[in-house]
């Protein structure tokens, strides 16, 4: 398996796509996320307030980083939640809580490049993923 390239490289090649191409884009991101089980789809791992069903996982690596899984019933926010991913995946509970998720996000501009159905969950999406982290850091 290769490594998924990293926000900026994603952001690079995302600046040069006209709105079809951003789409297959966020498409492609979320067939490359890593594979959520289907036992860990519950209530408990469900983020509310999104349009399409979205599911985050936490889990803690050997060496305390926190390392995420998720999934959508729906192709272009599971590319969200992958966008979304690529800021904190394997980094330290104490970054994650830190960082601003959604300026890292801002260049993509989200917002306006797709209908507010499909954003309108992001924020609930790192509201959960800042929670996790506050939690384990």
């Amino acid at each position: 398996m290769t490594a998924p390239a990293s926000l900026s490289d994603i952001l690079d090649e995302y600046e040069f796509l006209d709105a079809d191409d951003r789409y297959r884009l966020l498409i492609d991101l979320g067939r490359a996320l890593e594979p959520m089980p289907e036992p860990l789809k519950t209530d408990a791992t469900l983020v509310r307030g999104c349009s399409a069903a979205v599911w985050v996982y936490p889990t803690v690596r050997d060496d305390g980083t926190l390392h995420f899984l998720a999934d959508s019933n729906a192709a272009i926010t599971k590319g969200i939640i992958a966008l979304v991913l690529l800021t904190v995946q394997d980094r330290p509970p104490a970054d994650i809580r830190d960082m601003d998720i959604a300026a890292a996000l801002e260049p993509f501009d989200l917002r306006n490049q797709l209908s507010s159905n499909r954003t309108q969950g992001i924020p609930n999406m790192i509201a959960l993923i800042r929670s996790t982290a506050e939690r384990y850091a």
